[in-house]
């Protein structure tokens, strides 16, 4: 059953809850401000301070997900049609908070939302190629 969830929703939901918990405090501007806080600085042997911060991080997460979601992707099992039809919903949402809500227009949220469009599309791509094989040979008999 934890098969058919799609993985990016953990992004997503973490950045929905840094929003509520910062909108709580403030407006949409301090979700911006604490994303882009710098969490640590490494020194980098170039001279340079390299600064990660929570946005950084929820992109680095979101990027993990999506390559487990496209692993999961391969699978012609029935259970990768509810998960693609769960990641539609996930983008829809992600859309819809992208368009609507102040908090989330933010480049961080952007790009998770396209990293859940991208698991969309590679889904359906995935399973129409590999319906299309798996007829191509079942018809070759």
């Amino acid at each position: 059953m934890f098969v058919a969830l799609p993985l990016l929703a953990i992004p997503v939901v973490l950045y929905n809850f840094i929003a509520i918990v910062k909108m709580m405090g403030g407006d949409a501007t301090t979700v911006n401000a604490a994303l882009t806080a710098p969490l640590f600085s490494v020194p980098m042997a170039s001279g340079a301070v390299w600064a990660l911060t929570s946005g950084d991080l929820l992109i680095l997460l979101a990027l993990f997900m999506l390559f487990f979601e496209l692993l999961k992707a391969t699978t012609s099992r029935r259970v990768a049609i509810v998960n693609h039809s769960l990641s539609m919903i996930v983008f829809i949402i992600c859309l819809v908070e992208f368009l609507l809500v102040p908090a989330f227009a933010t480049s961080t949220f952007f790009l998770i939302t396209m990293m859940t469009l991208l698991d969309v599309l590679a889904g359906f791509i995935v399973t129409i190629i590999t319906a299309r094989k798996d007829f191509d040979f079942g018809g070759a008999e």
